[in-house]
């Protein structure tokens, strides 16, 4: 079975940094993409940031140039680091994980990120 399994969450000051990170087991996704969504109370999952095997990363327009995420393909894992922080980026963060377009995607059970003063 595989599993994705999210840590690093937690309360964070507007303007500050946090990073999380999604462990994946039972499957590598070394030529997959990996990546984040979230999802804020009341409203619906979005996309925050992926990065394929090759090294390419895209990002919702919302969190370019604050959050970077990066992965560790000999370790299956992958990271964000968000920094200068917003209230609106309060939400739980999901990994993600896929072989590619049209292929199976497997999620985590998502970390609580929340911003506030």
């Amino acid at each position: 079975q595989v599993h994705l399994v999210e840590s690093g969450g937690g309360l964070v000051q507007p303007g500050g940094s946090l990073g999380i990170s999604c462990a994946v087991s039972g499957r590598t996704f070394s030529s997959g993409r990996m990546g984040w969504f979230r999802q804020a109370p009341g409203k619906e999952r979005e996309f925050v940031a992926r990065k394929w095997w090759s090294g390419l990363s895209i990002y919702a327009d919302s969190v370019k140039g604050r959050f970077t995420i990066s992965r560790d393909n000999a370790k299956n894992t992958v990271y964000l680091q968000m920094n200068s922080l917003k209230p609106e980026d309060t939400a739980v963060y999901y990994c993600n994980a896929d072989g590619g377009a049209g292929t199976q995607s497997y999620w985590g059970q998502g970390t609580q990120v929340t911003v506030s003063s």
